[in-house]
């Protein structure tokens, strides 16, 4: 899958312009783009990860589009949603609720511990 977007997180600092061995990121009327028939993701080239990504200081200038219109529609349908909502991933939560339980109870036996010995 081609890198197809440079978003709007772009600090327009034309490193990707020099990093990308197809040439295929454009400057037309001040907006950069991306030749979506040039970009090969970097694949078959001397680099291991496409060149307009790590060489973004943004880390988020260029990102990946999917050719899928559902796959697309539901990766940004989710990501808007996470924003909105703030809300923080189930696991991650169960982990952070039962982590802090754990340490409660732990700090309460070793203090019945210690109690004990005295």
């Amino acid at each position: 899958m081609a890198y197809k977007i440079i978003t709007s997180q772009c600090i327009s600092c034309n490193l990707c312009l020099s990093v990308c061995p197809t040439n295929a990121i454009k400057v037309v009327d001040g907006q950069h783009w991306i030749d979506p028939e040039l970009c090969t993701n970097c694949v078959g080239s001397i680099h291991t990860v496409p060149q307009c990504k790590a060489g973004c200081p943004t880390c988020n200038g260029c990102v990946n589009q999917s050719s899928d219109y559902w796959e697309g529609w539901f990766a940004n349908y989710n990501r808007v949603v996470a924003k909105l909502t703030n809300k923080q991933d189930y696991w991650e939560n169960w982990f952070q609720c039962y982590s802090q339980k754990y340490a409660e109870q732990l700090q309460k036996r070793q203090h019945h511990a210690v109690a004990a010995e005295a």
